[in-house]
């Protein structure tokens, strides 16, 4: 019954994207770019002296890692050069509470294998990009949040009717990201499948659209970008087979800005902001905001 719910929310999104962007080769899925949407940027914030809020605040300026390849959450647009997205917008509505304007956000590439290592030697304060929030990882970094939620699905060709969901893999090449959530299920769980591993999503849809590999998997959002780009040869299929919460990934053990960053979350689901970041992005698909998660404080 949990995985029939997660999926007809997950095609509500899947259809409203695809109805809306297939006619469209360059459909803005991005959103959010330039200073299109404006949140609070809070004057005269002040931290207790050794935090880590603080000290960002007195600096004016936070890196922040997201991702480049993924239209709607995080993507590079190509004519501004800068990154656009939910995740984007979400990391400009925490760095406001701090007190810092968004274009004081340092923004970094930030793929799947390295997001732990950034986090820990300090190349990014803190992280938002499709990082699901997991046990394991927990023990590497912390994490507030989720601040979004969605599941793994699977991205075929248009013509390949052989796959309709994750049963049908067996002697199938898989392709993900290295070190990914959708990537270790594939491995752990569908054992029969031949998983295949690059750097990008990016990089995946190229092999696919090659017939290099036989299909693509990670959450249903991002390889819905992907599917409306390219609708006349890509197609999103089968029910959603995970759960996944994405949460702002930061360094271990840093409890006052967990605490502070999921503050800032519970405002902008609070006072309509996490709405408007929605909108502003996975929104232009058509689709109507989900009601904001709850957050997983610890």
């Amino acid at each position: 019954m949990k995985a029939r719910r997660l999926s007809a929310v997950l095609a509500i999104g899947v259809l409203t994207l695809g109805a809306s962007a297939c006619g469209e080769s360059g459909s803005d899925l991005g959103g959010g770019g330039g200073n299109s949407t404006s949140y609070e940027v809070v004057k005269d914030a002040k931290f207790d002296p050794g935090t880590t809020m603080d000290r960002l605040n007195k600096a004016g300026t936070i890196k922040v890692g997201v991702k480049y390849d993924q239209p709607g959450l995080g993507n590079k647009n190509p004519s501004t050069g800068k990154p656009e997205g939910l995740d984007v917008e979400m990391a400009k509505i925490i760095v406001g509470r701090l007190g810092i304007a968004p274009d004081k956000i340092e923004f970094s590439e930030t793929v799947s294998k390295n997001r732990e290592p950034f986090l820990q030697n300090g190349t990014v304060d803190m992280i938002l990009a499709t990082y699901s929030i997991t046990a394991k990882r927990k023990l590497l970094v912390s994490f507030a949040g989720p601040y979004y939620v969605t599941g793994q699905q699977l991205l075929v060709l248009k013509d390949d009717d052989s796959i309709k969901g994750p049963d049908d893999l067996a002697g199938k090449k898989v392709c993900s990201v290295s070190a990914s959530t959708p990537l270790g299920k594939i491995q752990a769980d569908y054992k029969q499948a031949k998983p295949v591993a690059f750097a990008t999503y990016t990089e995946c849809v190229d092999q696919l659209l090659n017939k290099q590999v036989d299909a693509v998997t990670t959450d249903g959002a991002i390889l819905l970008g992907y599917a409306a780009r390219n609708p006349s040869k890509l197609k999103v299929v089968g029910d959603a087979f995970s759960e996944e919460k994405y949460g702002v990934g930061l360094k271990k053990d840093d409890k006052a800005f967990r605490d502070f960053v999921n503050d800032a979350l519970q405002k902008a689901f609070d006072n309509g902001d996490w709405k408007k970041a929605y909108d502003a992005t996975l929104g232009k698909s058509g689709s109507k905001a989900p009601e904001p998660p709850a957050l997983e404080r610890y």
